[in-house]
């Protein structure tokens, strides 16, 4: 699966109407950006069932001040609509493969019953 560009028009029905959602927020202008842009393309090709997206923190100025990305690339997950991930920097290969397979093993009517989300 390829990755789509988000946009502050589309983040909302994304995020919505998927249940897995990972997202990297970069800018062209950002070396380790162009570095994690394969391997997130890369890794989209390996996971069914997650969407991947991509919010360019330049074009997107807003979207990226309401999570308060600051430093790029930050990768995040939203797994029904709960931010269950969001950490600067950038990932490689199989630490990207090993998040997913935590985000998805996480039970997550455990925590929303617990009121918390990882952030």
């Amino acid at each position: 699966m390829s990755t789509i560009e988000l946009t502050a028009d589309t983040f909302n029905e994304v995020v919505s109407g998927n249940d897995f959602v990972i997202i990297d927020f970069w800018a062209e202008w950002c070396g380790p950006c162009r570095t994690v842009g394969p391997v997130f393309e890369k890794v989209s090709d390996k996971h069914e069932g997650v969407m991947f997206a991509k919010v360019d923190t330049k074009a997107q100025r807003e979207l990226a001040q309401a999570f308060e990305i600051t430093p790029i690339p930050t990768p995040m997950i939203v797994r029904e609509q709960i931010t269950i991930f969001r950490q600067p920097g950038a990932l490689p290969e199989a630490a990207l493969d090993d998040l997913i397979h935590q985000a998805r093993s996480l039970d997550m009517d455990a925590l929303r019953a617990a009121g918390t989300a990882a952030d």
